[in-house]
């Protein structure tokens, strides 16, 4: 499913304000870590395999680089069940 870009924006600020990374007790919100466009890009390659898959296809996809480039993680390894299942609520407003 491909998303207008005005829909991609929107999905792009709703991940920025709602969907962090989590290290510790310290929770850095996807906007400020510069990784709200590629999620949301991610997600809309995925949209027609429903919410859930395309949650996971995506956080899976993302790759979040650490010490300046030395290691690379899915973002998938990175945020919380809880935050994971609020992407998907998201996506739901996205899905067919």
């Amino acid at each position: 499913m491909s998303l207008d870009s005005t829909q991609l924006q929107e999905l792009e600020l709703l991940i920025a304000d709602r969907i962090y990374i989590q290290v510790e007790n310290w929770h850095l919100y996807l906007g400020d870590a510069g990784l709200s466009k590629p999620l949301a890009i991610e997600c809309q390659a995925h949209l027609d395999n429903g919410a859930n898959i395309a949650a996971r296809k995506a956080c899976e996809g993302v790759q979040v680089l650490l010490g300046g480039g030395n290691t690379k993680l899915p973002l998938s390894r990175l945020i919380s069940s809880g935050q994971f299942f609020e992407l998907e609520e998201i996506l739901q407003n996205y899905c067919p």
